[in-house]
């Protein structure tokens, strides 16, 4: 399936996706082919990390995406070659596997077949190895206590369809197992090598041959707790059909164990001595003519925190041999990444390369991986984000950040174009804020401005549920509602409006006249994470630049900001700390959590709703901006005020509720406050009313609700009543956001963008009637692509205000419970 696609007479592109990444171990995968795979809520990301974009989400899961894997992985394809067609497994918390096709070259991905619905509770780990070209075992291990081994066999043509079949299915008790790695043995009789590890603290290796009947041989106790991840090296060819393979272990003990499994032929011993041997030298056993002794290579102990992940370095090819690096990249919870190597002339295995983290987060990362050529490692941590680091040295190792996607990792509620079009700010669950826009000098490879975070203006204590950027002239600000009774006004610091205009290419001569108009450089967080102080131009030069030991080791201490001008788009460490804006108010008066906020156009007022069960409750209260005062409440429903809207004059306020209500308000600005009269009041719909859009050139509005409907309404020019004007026919799903955009004034025609709780997103032309067509008419332009909608329920739409006069390209924006941030490029046909 092509990630674009044309319909009617729209067609709609991609232009940005940012989400980020699910919270668990096992869950990213980075290939032969270059792209890394991931798990973002129910759906699997790809993205390239040579670009640092996201280039599209699988959709097809139904919960949870937990693991990916893919099938020919950096140890196979040398072994059966680059392939052009490559396959990922992906699993998720129902038990569900999927299998997917993924063309790399031409963008092209598609279901390839899902797995016989084996597993009763959610896959922790998948693992997998070519045994030839068309031909590849796979393991899975679910909190079922199940494991199960598949044998894939892979289309030898371009048009045929993989067959999924289960070789065995081991049962391994109440304890189940999360960590998995798979190997061929070398020699005449190879067979296959399964590690496992879990709950119980033990490292279970199982043998079987390539019919897949597994049986156990062996078990190694040394962890004191949970095993969390494994990996066999590429067997290491001695001479004389004699190899070692190794075989390395993580554990929340904090260790790394390395084990060797050093082969012999089986003649050289008699079964009586096995015995003996495995008792003073370690476990030992015979597969085929193979004899395996097993022994402890080495004990690593240099991370203060569970280590969630262990991986040799991909082989390389040397000549027409292949070489295993003795290189180990281990990822842990204390926020670094080690690689290990052994020293050369003792053979000691030690930490020669520490990368991490230095935020303020609890917690660290939950995997490492390394690129298909060893000279990139990645992390995925704690806060739903990626960390690339690359050996940019000539002679000896530096590694240095890189860019990559980012994205909240949690459900997004609320997005917000900036007044003049510049930036999308988002907010969500995961209690952050943030920025994104396009990087005019970083450029794809159509030369098109590649979009990036550049800025997270607020980290809170509370999950952010609605946001809105003050219009009009001066400097940029935003009001956001939280799970809290207060609504806070932010303003941009000077420090982001230097990097805004980097990021735009803009003309360096602005900057003298931000200094004289803008004093505030930055923001600090309180200790309890809820304000952000102003850091101001003059206290920030005069600013000391040391600590004292007794600062440094208190667990009240944060550190400071540095708010820095950013010439190249940040990487997540300067934006989780360094890119705060500055809170200059807060608006008390809700009586529960906020829900929904509009600003007007002129930039004058502010709306807001909470979460309401009462008619007292469920008031709209309106702000005056600047002074912050609160100049109005208004009341009419009896439930939450699911959203606000004013129409394009700022003379009426539409308000949709959860009692399946909408009103409409009209308001007159006076010099005492604002006048406020309920003009009009319907039951619209039978179910809870989701989401509503004024027509941005009259006084027509669409209201869209649960009950898959979206109706479209009309206010009479007196201003004294609303009409129904026609009822679009019912929808796929219920109705959770609405967006309506003008495309041509004179023949009063717009476009209507209706996002829907499975995430679909369609797009409705609209003309409202004119001297050449009088009559309302609706029509279906476009059904975006599954493959480039949300997979969960869309929770807001917004287009952008400000078009490109030379493409004639409009952009949408969406955001969802899928974690993720879209933008779209529309193009008429």
């Amino acid at each position: 399936m092509a990630p674009a696609n044309g319909g009617g007479d729209l067609s709609v592109k991609p232009a940005f996706v940012g989400a980020g990444c699910n919270r668990i171990v096992n869950n990213v995968s980075w290939g032969p082919s270059g792209l890394v795979a991931f798990g973002a809520q129910n759906a699997v990301a790809i993205f390239c990390p040579q670009s640092a974009q996201i280039l599209t989400t699988l959709p097809g899961h139904k919960a949870v995406v937990n693991c990916t894997q893919w099938v020919l992985t950096n140890k196979d394809v040398h072994k059966v070659g680059q392939k052009e067609l490559h396959y990922l497994l992906s699993g998720s918390a129902d038990g569900v596997i999927m299998a997917w096709e993924i063309c790399p070259s031409q963008r092209i991905w598609r279901s390839a077949l899902q797995f016989p619905g084996m597993h009763k509770k959610g896959v922790t780990c998948l693992t997998s190895v070519m045994i030839s070209a068309t031909v590849a075992i796979c393991a899975s291990t679910s909190s079922d206590g199940i494991v199960h081994v598949w044998k894939i066999t892979f289309p030898s043509t371009d048009n045929g369809n993989c067959q999924i079949s289960c070789l065995d299915s081991l049962s391994v008790g109440s304890k189940p197992m999360v960590a998995l790695s798979l190997t061929m043995v070398p020699g005449e009789n190879c067979g296959l090598l399964l590690a496992m590890g879990g709950l119980d603290q033990k490292i279970h290796v199982y043998y079987g041959d390539l019919k897949g009947k597994f049986s156990r041989v062996c078990e190694l106790k040394d962890h004191s707790d949970w095993i969390r991840s494994l990996d066999f090296s590429q067997p290491v060819m001695l001479g004389e059909g004699k190899h070692n393979l190794f075989l390395v272990s993580s554990s929340q003990d904090k260790t790394i164990r390395i084990w060797k499994l050093a082969s012999s032929p089986a003649s050289e011993l008699k079964k009586d001595d096995i015995g003996l041997t495995a008792y003073i030298e370690g476990p030992v056993f015979v597969v085929g003519s193979t004899r395996y002794q097993v022994s402890l290579e080495s004990l690593l102990i240099g991370h203060e925190d569970w280590v969630y992940s262990v991986e040799w370095q991909p082989p390389i090819l040397i000549g027409s041999n292949l070489n295993q690096p003795m290189s180990i990249l281990s990822a842990s919870m204390d926020k670094t990444m080690m690689i290990w190597r052994p020293e050369r002339n003792t053979g000691i295995w030690m930490n020669v390369v520490t990368v991490g983290e230095l935020s303020h987060s609890a917690l660290g990362f939950y995997g490492g991986h390394w690129a298909p050529d060893g000279k990139s490692i990645l992390a995925h941590g704690y806060g739903g984000s990626f960390h690339l680091w690359r050996d940019v040295g000539f002679g000896s190792e530096n590694w240095q950040p890189q860019r990559v996607p980012l994205g909240h990792f949690a459900s997004v509620f609320d997005l917000a174009w900036s007044q003049s079009g510049d930036y999308l700010l988002t907010v969500s669950h995961d209690q952050t804020t943030r920025i994104f826009a396009p990087w005019k000098n970083v450029k794809a490879s159509d030369n098109r401005a590649m979009w990036h975070e550049i800025a997270r203006p607020q980290v809170h204590g509370h999950d952010i549920n609605c946001v809105c950027i003050i219009q009009g002239s001066g400097n940029y600000r935003f009001v956001s509602g939280a799970d809290e009774k207060v609504a806070r006004v932010f303003e941009a610091p000077l420090s982001f409006l230097k990097t805004l205009n980097y990021a735009w290419a803009r003309e360096q001569g602005n900057f003298d006249t931000l200094d004289k108009e803008v004093q505030i450089l930055g923001a600090n967080m309180s200790a309890l994470g809820l304000s952000q102080k102003p850091i101001y131009l003059n206290s920030a030069r005069e600013s000391p630049t040391g600590t004292t030991n007794d600062a440094m080791d208190s667990l009240e201490t944060i550190p400071d900001a540095v708010p820095t001008v950013f010439t190249e788009p940040p990487v997540e460490d300067q934006l989780a700390w360094h890119t705060l804006w500055p809170e200059s108010h807060k608006l008390y008066g809700h009586g529960n959590e906020l829900f929904s906020l509009c600003c007007n156009h002129a930039g004058t007022l502010v709306a807001s709703s909470c979460k309401a069960q009462s008619a007292n409750v469920a008031e709209i209260w309106l702000w005056e901006v600047g002074s912050w005062k609160s100049v109005g409440r208004l009341q009419s429903h009896t439930l939450t005020v699911t959203q606000i809207e004013f129409s394009h004059d700022d003379t009426l306020l539409l308000t949709v509720s959860r009692d399946r209500q909408l009103s409409v308000f009209s308001l007159t600005e006076t010099s005492d406050g604002v006048d406020h009269k309920l003009i009009a009041k319907h039951e619209a719909h039978k179910r809870i009313i989701w989401a509503c859009s004024w027509n941005p050139v009259k006084h027509e509005f669409a209201t869209g609700s649960r009950d898959k409907t979206v109706k479209i309404w009309s206010v009479n020019k007196d201003s004294s009543s609303v009409n129904l004007l026609s009822t679009l026919p019912q929808f796929r799903d219920s109705v959770t956001a609405l967006a309506w955009c003008a495309c041509n004034q004179s023949r009063n025609t717009g476009l209507l963008a209706v996002g829907m709780d499975n995430g679909f997103i369609e797009i409705w032309g609209i003309a409202s009637g004119n001297f050449e067509a009088p009559a309302f008419s609706a029509t279906c332009a476009i059904r975006l692509d599954p493959f480039l909608c949300h997979v969960s329920t869309v929770y807001m739409l917004r287009w952008k205000e400000v078009n490109d006069s030379e493409s004639g390209v409009l952009k949408l924006a969406s955001c969802g419970a899928d974690h993720s941030v879209r933008v779209f490029d529309v193009h008429g046909k």
